[in-house]
C-alpha cells in the first residue's frame, strides 16, 4: 500500500547517521568472514583487505554500492501485473516461512505441516484482500527432504497469482526455482523484466556468511533476481544485548551482502532488513510479541529509509499458542507499528508460538487487522471535495446529510468496513449465535477452503513445472 500519513519514528536522522557510521566501522574494523572462494576473489579484485577469510570492507565501497543499488523495486503478479512498488514508505504484508508445525483449523490440534498445507495457505492468502505476497510458510514432512523447496514453490504458484518469496536449501534449488518461474513468465528475460519472485536468503551471524548463502546471493545477482538478504540475530547471544547494537550488527550484515551483489552485477535489486529477536533468558525461547522486537524492526526500517533502501520487516505474529486475546494484542501492535515505520515487505503474518507454528485462523484474523491499519495509514483528504464547504452550506443548520449526493458518492470509501469484527447491537449479536471472534474467523477459513477457486495456471505451464521437479527425483 502507498501510505500518506506521517511515519512512526523511533530514531532521529542523527541517530540513523550514527548507526550507519557504526555499521561502516564494524565492516572495516572487525570485518566479515566469507566462506566462499568466489566472493573472496571478487573482493580481492576490488582491493578489499582479506585476512584469514575475513573481509575488511572499506566505507567507500559500501557507499558506492548504495549508489548502484535500486531505490525502487517493482514486483509483479504471476500474471505480469504490477503488484508491489517497494520504495519510500509503501508497505505490503505477507505470510512467513519454514514453520515446522500447524494448528489444524478443523481439529484444533497441533501437527506437522504437509505439502497440502502449503497449497491451502497460499490459496487462503490469495483470497484475502490485505495479504499482498506469499512466502513458503512451512517446513514439510511428507516429501523428499532434498526437494522440499521445489515442492513448496510448486504448491504456492499453483494456488496464488500473488508475488512469491521463496527459500532454498542450496544454489541448485535456487536455479531450479528460477527455471520454474521462468516457465511461467515466458523466459528468463521476461522474468528479469517483470519479476514475480524474490529470493529470501538468511544468514547465521555474527559476521559470518556461509558458502551456501553466498552462492545463492551470487546466482541471483548474476540473473538480477530480487533478493532479501537478512541476518537472524538474537540479542545477548549472536548480537549485543543493547537494542542499538542489534541494529548496528544487522545493518552491517546486510550491507556486506549489498556490496557483494553490486560488485557481482551493478543494479542488482536487494532488500535489506533483519530478524532481530528478543530472547527470554529464562526459557531460552525468542519472542515475536515483545515490544522490543517491534521497536528493533521499526528502528532498522528507519535506518534503511535513511539510506533509501527497501526493507524487510515482521508483523502479524504472536508468541501465543491459541487464537486468544494475547494473539490479537500482539498482532495488532506489530501490524500498526510496521505499517507506520517505513518497512516495505512485512512477513510472518499468521505465525504463532514464537515462529514455530502456522495458523490459518491467525492469518485470517491478522488480515482484518491489516485492513484497519491500511485505513489509518491512508490518512485524511483535505481537497475541496473532502472539506465539503458547499455541501455544509447547502444542508445548513438543522439539516440532514443522509440524502445528499456527496454522501452517496463517499460512504463506501471514506469509512472502513470490517468483515469479521462485530459492530451490531447486542440483541442482533445474540440472534446470530453469540459468536466470538475466534469462531467467526474459523468459519471464514473453512468457507475459503471450501468455496474459493484461485486463478489456475495453464495446464501446459503446470506440466512443465512438474516435469522439471521430477527430473530432480531421478
Amino acid at each position: 500500500m502507498i501510505t500518506k500519513t506521517p511515519q512512526f519514528e523511533v530514531l532521529t536522522k542523527d541517530d540513523c547517521r550514527a548507526i550507519y557510521s557504526a555499521s561502516l566501522e564494524v565492516l572495516e574494523r572487525t570485518g566479515v568472514r566469507m566462506e566462499n572462494e568466489e566472493v573472496l576473489a571478487l573482493l580481492r579484485d576490488n582491493e578489499v583487505c582479506i585476512k584469514d577469510d575475513i573481509a575488511h570492507i572499506p566505507p567507500y565501497l559500501v557507499k558506492e554500492s548504495l549508489r548502484y543499488a535500486p531505490k525502487k523495486i517493482l514486483i509483479y503478479s504471476r500474471e505480469g501485473k504490477l503488484a508491489m512498488r517497494l520504495e519510500n514508505a509503501n508497505f505490503y504484508f505477507g505470510t512467513g516461512s519454514d514453520c515446522p508445525n500447524i494448528i489444524d483449523s478443523f481439529t484444533g490440534k497441533l501437527r506437522k505441516q504437509t505439502l497440502k498445507d502449503i497449497g491451502q495457505r497460499a490459496l487462503i492468502a490469495d483470497a484475502l484482500s490485505n495479504i499482498d505476497f506469499v512466502m513458503s510458510s512451512g517446513s514439510i514432512s511428507d516429501e523428499p527432504a532434498p526437494l522440499t523447496d521445489l515442492y513448496k514453490f510448486q504448491e504456492m504458484v499453483f494456488n496464488t497469482t500473488k508475488p512469491i518469496i521463496f527459500t532454498s536449501q542450496d544454489k541448485r534449488d535456487s536455479q531450479d526455482i528460477i527455471d520454474m518461474a521462468s516457465i511461467i513468465a515466458g523466459g528468463e528475460d521476461k522474468l528479469r523484466e517483470n519479476p514475480f519472485i524474490i529470493h529470501y536468503i538468511e544468514l547465521s551471524p555474527p559476521l559470518k556468511h556461509s558458502g551456501t548463502a553466498l552462492d545463492k546471493l551470487l546466482l541471483c545477482s548474476e540473473k538480477q533476481i530480487p533478493i532479501i538478504y537478512v541476518p537472524r540475530i538474537v540479542g545477548g547471544a549472536t548480537a549485543p544485548i543493547s537494542l542499538a547494537g542489534n541494529i548496528v550488527l544487522a545493518l552491517a550484515e546486510g550491507l556486506a551482502g549489498l556490496v557483494i551483489s553490486q560488485l557481482k552485477n551493478k543494479g542488482t535489486p536487494l532488500i535489506l532488513g533483519g530478524l532481530i529477536t528478543v530472547k527470554n533468558m529464562r526459557t531460552k525461547v525468542f519472542s515475536q510479541g515483545a515490544p522490543e522486537f517491534h521497536l528493533l524492526s521499526a528502528g532498522l526500517a528507519q535506518v534503511c529509509q535513511f539510506l533509501g533502501m527497501p526493507m524487510f520487516g515482521t508483523a502479524g505474529c504472536t508468541d501465543s499458542k491459541a487464537l486468544d486475546e494475547q494473539a490479537a494484542i500482539e498482532a495488532s501492535l506489530s501490524i500498526i507499528i510496521q505499517s507506520l515505520s517505513g518497512a516495505n515487505l512485512i512477513h510472518d503474518v499468521g505465525c504463532m508460538a514464537s515462529g514455530k507454528v502456522i495458523s490459518f485462523d491467525m492469518l485470517v484474523m491478522s488480515d482484518e487487522i491489516i485492513g484497519m491499519s491500511k485505513r489509518v495509514t491512508r490518512g485524511l483528504m483535505t481537497d475541496e471535495e473532502s472539506l465539503c464547504v458547499d455541501v455544509i452550506d447547502k444542508v445548513g443548520p438543522g439539516g440532514n446529510y443522509l440524502t445528499e449526493e456527496h454522501t452517496l458518492r463517499h460512504f463506501k470509501t471514506e469509512y472502513w468496513r470490517p468483515q469479521l469484527l462485530d459492530r451490531s447491537d447486542y440483541h442482533t449479536w445474540i440472534g446470530k449465535g453469540s459468536k466470538a471472534l475466534d469462531q467467526r474467523v474459523n468459519e471464514k477459513v473453512k468457507s475459503i477452503l471450501k468455496e474459493y477457486q484461485p486463478e489456475p495456471l495453464s495446464r501446459e505451464k503446470a506440466d512443465r513445472i512438474l516435469q522439471l521437479r521430477d527430473k530432480r527425483k531421478i
